[in-house]
């Protein structure tokens, strides 16, 4: 049972980490637009120029 806690526990950390890295990225590129835009995790991160495409056609038809 003990394992089975610190499993849910070390998820859960796990997650929540990840969504406090998504906010610091954000937070950091708001501030520092001179290194480029923010690139959405959402959208794809193929595109060359870094404006995020919707889809993975749109990806590679550039």
């Amino acid at each position: 049972m003990t394992t089975y806690l610190v499993a849910m526990a070390v998820i859960f950390a796990v997650a929540l980490a990840g969504v406090l890295v998504n906010r610091l990225y954000r937070r950091f590129a708001a501030a520092h637009p001179q290194l480029g835009p923010y690139r959405d995790p959402d959208k794809c991160s193929c595109c060359k120029n870094g404006d995020g495409c919707s889809d993975a056609k749109e990806c590679e038809s550039r």
